[in-house]
């Protein structure tokens, strides 16, 4: 169990993407944070499902961080659903119709509105494989030796 100290040094945001991680990993989901699927794009999680399922979650801490977002629309095309995560004060009525929705905390999630599925493309799904692949070794050899000169 994380102590106090590793959770006062996650913005909020950040604090949304690990309850999500932890609830879609009980699903069966291996989760990335801070995935970059193509230049200019930057998500909070990416998730790749049981079925090679790709979803990807936006998390929004405020009203202020999700009017912020312009480019969120662009994250469509790199997954099979999409998501956002918010508290459960956030207001809710701000998200767009036709996105998953999932209420979270730094501890757990849950999947209120399953996000519709638009199917990636065979060549696109292949692409977001590796790159998760990539990405996610990465980190893990970051994590076993910090003083590596890697760059993510």
């Amino acid at each position: 169990m994380a102590d106090d100290a590793t959770l006062n040094t996650l913005m909020p945001g950040q604090l949304l993407g690990r309850g999500v991680c932890r609830h879609l990993a009980s699903h069966g989901f291996a989760c990335v944070e801070e995935l970059v699927p193509t230049r200019g794009l930057r998500v909070d999680v990416m998730a790749l499902g049981p079925k090679d399922e790709v979803w990807i979650v936006e998390c929004k801490s405020s009203r202020a961080d999700f009017m912020s977002d312009g480019k969120w629309q662009g994250y469509l095309e790199w997954c099979d659903r999409y998501f956002w995560a918010v508290d459960a004060e956030f207001p809710t009525d701000l998200l767009p119709e036709g996105t998953g929705l999932i209420i979270a905390d730094a501890y757990d999630a849950e999947i209120l509105t399953m996000g519709p599925e638009t199917r990636l493309a065979p060549a696109r799904r292949k692409v977001m494989m590796r790159k998760f692949a990539f990405h996610a070794a990465r980190r893990l050899q970051t994590l076993r030796d910090p003083g590596a000169a890697l760059s993510l």
